[in-house]
């Protein structure tokens, strides 16, 4: 189907909705457009945040991985107890 058909038949169900039900289609349409552009702020931010350690000295960062990787371990352990113990 082309856009032009598209357009027509989503117009022809449009034409069905009751008028109590407009504001209703409105907010779910308006929605869908904010989700599907891409914000130019969310990029800013996460990039900004990808190089939040850059000037991280090599001693920090192997300290930094080593503590994350203790810390997983840990959690990891704790949900298998948890999850286990209840069989």
């Amino acid at each position: 189907m082309n856009p032009s058909e598209w357009k027509i038949k989503l117009w022809e169900e449009v034409q069905q909705i009751p008028d109590a039900k407009l504001a209703q289609l409105y907010d779910l349409i308006h929605k869908f457009w904010l989700s599907a552009e891409p914000s130019s702020s969310d990029t800013t931010n996460i990039m900004q945040f990808a190089g939040c350690w850059s000037d991280m000295s090599d001693e920090a960062y192997s300290e930094f991985v080593d503590e994350i990787g203790i810390r997983r371990q840990q959690a990891f352990y704790e949900a298998y107890k948890i999850n286990y113990s209840q069989l």
